[in-house]
């Protein structure tokens, strides 16, 4: 911003209505101009963006709807663009990496979802272990199935092992829900540094020598090269006859095919999926019809508070911009 001029900010229509009064004073009596997404051109001349929510709506990385498409249009072509804002944990669309090689800072909302997301995975493993989807199945027939007599029966939780792939604050939380089922945690994660007191914990690196002993497999962590494939047949296949799989990560952290593969083998027990190598989830997909799998599509972030966190976020973030302090939670 030169001295005098505003400093320009483009974010959604909603987002504008809702923020002025923050916005200004987070500011401190500096000035501005709110840029309105859906009323600029390419090419309009901004400093920050904030990608709401709203502005993504129901559109993937994989298909964008028309008003995604152009935000991250005005993105692309604003020449002046030095901070970005976006509402997800991750900053894995190809825009934001686009924008970052470019040299322009990049800051997710890494925790606003985190508590969110950590209970519905815990949901998807209670669920599974349940066996929820059966009997599920079975009322939708109007069919009378008890569990009792099943075989094998349900197995108790308590004494299992869950090994939590990532350790950010999603892991964290999935982690201390499962402790307090009685499940022990092995926590894996970018360096074998440990995680936290009595939690065994191995890098990326080692995570075939704890799979042996996982019943569940839970993946929370982000996309990265690193972790983009990191659990393929190989590593599938090291797993106990049995155990499950459950991503709230990223899609393409798992080989999907390789798990279909396994669970159409009954090698795994279940999983239960929020997040798919391409999304929406393809309609000829096996996973929609598996009776030992949950699919749901890419939701276990959303609730009502997650916005008012995220807003929160960025205004914090916006305060530290303008005296000149680093950004929370900055990509690279």
């Amino acid at each position: 911003m030169t001295a005098g001029q505003p400093l320009r900010i483009l974010l959604s229509a909603l987002a504008a209505q809702r923020l002025r009064g923050s916005i200004a004073a987070s500011l401190d009596g500096a000035p501005f101009e709110l840029v309105i997404a859906d009323q600029a051109a390419p090419g309009a001349d901004v400093a920050i963006a904030f990608n709401t929510r709203d502005v993504t709506g129901t559109s993937t990385k994989h298909e964008l709807q028309p008003a995604t498409a152009h935000f991250h249009e005005l993105l692309r072509r604003a020449p002046g663009l030095r901070w970005v804002q976006t509402h997800s944990a991750g900053a894995d669309r190809p825009v934001f990496q686009e924008l970052a090689q470019r040299g322009v800072a990049v800051t997710t909302s890494s925790g606003a979802n985190a508590a969110v997301v950590a209970q519905t995975a815990v949901a998807g493993v209670l669920a599974l272990a349940r066996r929820l989807p059966q009997l599920l199945a079975a009322q939708r027939e109007r069919r009378w199935a008890p569990l009792i007599g099943a075989k094998p029966a349900p197995r108790d939780l308590g004494g299992q092992t869950a090994v939590v792939v990532g350790w950010g604050p999603v892991g964290q939380k999935i982690a201390g829900m499962l402790v307090a089922a009685d499940l022990r945690c092995i926590a894996v994660r970018r360096n074998a540094l440990p995680a936290a007191d009595g939690v065994e914990t191995v890098g990326y690196d080692e995570l075939a020598s704890v799979l042996p002993r996982a019943d569940w497999l839970v993946l929370a962590c982000p996309l990265t090269e690193r972790t983009r494939g990191l659990v393929d047949g190989a590593a599938l296949a090291l797993l106990p006859r049995g155990a499950h799989v459950v991503n709230v990560a990223r899609g393409e952290v798992l080989v999907e095919r390789d798990l279909i593969s396994a669970l159409q083998s009954a090698a795994l027990a279940g999983a239960y999926l929020d997040v798919f190598e391409h999304e929406p989830l393809q309609r000829e997909s096996p996973l929609w019809l598996m009776d030992n799998v949950i699919a749901t599509p890419h939701s276990a972030g959303h609730s009502d508070g997650n916005a008012p966190r995220v807003d929160a976020m960025f205004l914090a973030n916006l305060s530290r911009w303008v005296r000149g302090e680093p950004l929370a939670n900055r990509v690279g």
